[in-house]
């Protein structure tokens, strides 16, 4: 079966999308890094964790939200642990499950770090969209994650990270 070469103009969006992730990926990681001694994942895990009912997901849920594998949320929530960041707690009914809890810090640095954050976002990637643009840009990228996602999505030799 003959493979289905990208046309130029797929392909021109494409290497764009590549080089626009890693290097978003890379600004805000160092500008949290910077100016708050956090990394982009950190900050994603305390944002999820803020907006969950009573600042607690199960790590199973924090794993899936943040599209990662479980050993590195595992590994991830030890390092935020010994800051005073987070906590884990046993989950009621569940003797195998484990809660991640919001710490009061880990609030208090998600607070800290937001808006310098939210500005880079706004700057890196908002203020150069019209709004139209940013409705196009927003619904693409969820189409193209349900199908990475969802019951469609391509077969691979490993799950889902959040499922492995």
């Amino acid at each position: 079966m003959q493979p289905r070469w990208l046309s130029a103009q797929e392909l021109r969006a494409w290497r764009a999308y590549r080089g626009l992730s890693l290097v978003l990926e890379d600004t805000l990681d160092q500008q949290l890094r910077h100016e708050s001694g956090l990394s982009h994942l950190n900050y994603s895990v305390l944002v999820f964790l803020a907006e969950a009912p009573e600042r607690r997901l199960r790590m199973t849920d924090l794993a899936e939200q943040l599209k990662i594998a479980r050993t590195r949320l595992s590994y991830t929530i030890g390092r935020m642990e010994e800051d005073g960041w987070v906590r884990r707690e046993d989950s009621p009914g569940d003797k195998r499950g484990q809660l991640a809890v919001l710490t009061d810090a880990g609030m208090a640095a998600l607070e800290d770090a937001a808006p310098g954050h939210v500005a880079v976002v706004r700057a890196a990637v908002f203020d150069r969209l019209t709004p139209e643009q940013a409705q196009a840009f927003g619904e693409a990228c969820e189409i193209i994650l349900a199908g990475l996602t969802g019951p469609e999505r391509p077969a691979l030799p490993a799950d889902l990270p959040w499922r492995r």
